[in-house]
């Protein structure tokens, strides 16, 4: 009886058991459509920014979105957004009225030629990029994943500076980015494109990364603005005058290119970033190059003339080394009488520093020191190669030099060289003369290898120079003197003699030479002291 009521029961009890329920399922689900419908009016709010309006001023200043700007940097659909939905949390000054999704500051992740890379791009369109608390802890999450899983950032810059309403939080937040860029400096690569206004302490956060890149009539870079410097100076300067690419990719040195919209920029970071490794745990990537290695190139037999005194391209004799003939200029405007750029050898990427005899006679001065010893320790930071192309006639005299610090300076680019413990390959071409012989990567500061062309000369100074000092008092002999100095110092021989360098070697060959030490050098293992820090002359 029991097992009967039971079986008459329960076909009742499975039909009223979800009448209650369904009324519920029903309100969830229409709850749950509201949440949804919420999350994507945010959502699309949040990629609209400050709204079209905006946008479309911003394309009228010809400048690409922020959001344009990161899907031309990346690979096609990589791109993983991060705090999309973050407001500030601001009430003063009305502020809590006035709230756009995102806050200014587009972050996230994706792929730069395959491989992972943090990005965060300033919107301009709302509130002027300008940057709150919140805005700042964005910043700061990308950057710590970034450290974390070892790959590089790229800042897209376009900002009015702080956001006033919000106080010493948001000075709070540059300060919090300043720490990280602090942080990550020769851990994983940071690079900054200046694409707007970029003004007051928030100039110090590309001052603090490897690479600042700016876009020329749009972008501007200052400490204080043009009303400002009128205001204390009386000096009437404009933004561009001030601020803009021209002057601080050829006189400043703040920046280290500029390009003419924010598309070929943006192209230029991608190539760079190809160079380089991913951080300081691993070495740049390998490049297929059809390039071949023994490939000897008959006209540098005869590219360098002669002639000490006669000019010639040393960005000539590096384009017939390298692979395809292509390399990535860093600071091409700056002190160019050096030339420092990114090149593949072999596949292999390695950073090149030479003597530009077109510029100066390739003299070594204030600018060429600090620009090339910066370029040194990046190098040294993340495992890539040095190879040096050395014709310099020495440090450049005069009160000038003398009075701005030359010898604290170029004791900078001596310093990079002396403490770099990655491959260093040295190819003195002609003139190595006096103390910047010894700090162009000579063999005493710890040179792998050291080659030298026929045309070399490696002494204390020119003849002309050592034949005035040597015979100051015998006027009559100086000439026969000079051809004595010549025969005995301008060549490679007494160098070579010496053991100060490893071979003098034709230089149709300079190509297969380089890649065949580069090969052996793969496995240098070389540690400097421990130490907390070092203590180089800044």
């Amino acid at each position: 009886m029991l097992r009967l009521t039971a079986a008459r029961t329960a076909p009742r009890m499975a039909l009223r058991m979800p009448l209650v329920p369904a009324r519920r399922y029903a309100t969830a689900n229409t709850k749950g459509e509201e949440v949804k419908a919420r999350i994507e009016k945010k959502r699309q709010a949040s990629v609209l920014g400050g709204g079209t309006a905006r946008i479309a001023t911003q394309h009228d200043k010809g400048k690409l979105t922020a959001r344009e700007r990161i899907s031309l940097l990346l690979d096609p659909g990589t791109f993983r957004e991060y705090d999309a939905f973050v407001e500030h949390q601001c009430t003063d000054f009305g502020m809590s009225s006035q709230k756009i999704t995102g806050d200014g500051v587009v972050t996230g992740v994706g792929k730069v030629n395959g491989r992972t890379t943090y990005v965060f791009s300033q919107d301009f369109t709302s509130f002027g990029g300008s940057l709150s608390r919140t805005f700042a802890a964005k910043v700061c999450k990308i950057m710590d994943r970034a450290m974390q899983v070892g790959a590089p950032v790229v800042g897209l810059n376009d900002s009015g500076g702080a956001r006033i309403q919000e106080g010493v939080d948001s000075l709070a937040g540059y300060c919090e980015i300043f720490q990280r860029n602090v942080m990550a400096s020769g851990v994983i690569p940071q690079i900054s494109l200046i694409m707007g206004p970029c003004a007051g302490g928030a100039v110090y956060s590309p001052a603090l990364t490897d690479f600042t890149f700016m876009v020329r009539g749009t972008s501007y870079l200052f400490v204080t603005g043009p009303d400002v410097v009128k205001a204390v100076t009386n000096e009437t300067v404009t933004q561009e005058e001030l601020g803009g690419a021209q002057p601080h990719t050829r006189k400043s040195g703040v920046a280290h290119d500029a390009f003419d919209n924010d598309v070929v920029a943006l192209a230029s970071t991608r190539e760079l970033l190809s160079y380089l490794p991913q951080s300081n745990r691993e070495p740049p990537a390998l490049r297929f190059t059809a390039d071949p290695v023994d490939r000897a190139d008959a006209a540098l037999d005869t590219l360098v003339p002669s002639d000490s005194h006669t000019a010639y391209d040393i960005k000539g004799v590096v384009g017939r080394i390298v692979d395809d003939g292509r390399f990535f200029e860093i600071m091409p405007d700056f002190a160019r009488n050096i030339v420092v750029a990114f090149a593949r050898i072999g596949g292999q990427s390695v950073g090149v520093v030479g003597n530009q005899p077109l510029v100066s006679s390739g003299v070594l001065d204030i600018d060429a020191s600090v620009k090339a010893a910066r370029f040194v320790r990046f190098c040294d930071a993340f495992n890539i190669p040095l190879i040096t192309f050395v014709d310099v006639p020495g440090f450049l005299p005069g009160t000038q030099q003398e009075h701005g610090g030359i010898i604290r300076e170029g004791a900078k680019l001596l310093y990079a060289y002396a403490e770099a413990t990655v491959p260093k390959i040295a190819v003195t071409t002609r003139k190595a003369y006096g103390g910047a012989q010894c700090v162009m990567s000579s063999k005493q500061l710890r040179g792998d290898v050291n080659f030298a062309w026929p045309t070399a000369e490696l002494a204390v100074m020119g003849a002309k120079g050592a034949v005035e000092i040597l015979w100051r008092n015998k006027p009559d002999e100086r000439k026969a003197a000079e051809e004595e100095y010549n025969r005995l110092f301008a060549n490679p021989l007494p160098a070579a003699q010496r053991g100060y360098l490893d071979d003098i070697i034709q230089p149709s060959t300079t190509r297969r030479r380089i890649i065949e030490e580069l090969e052996i050098l793969k496995h240098k293992k070389l540690a400097n002291p421990l130490k907390k820090h070092d203590n180089m002359p800044l």
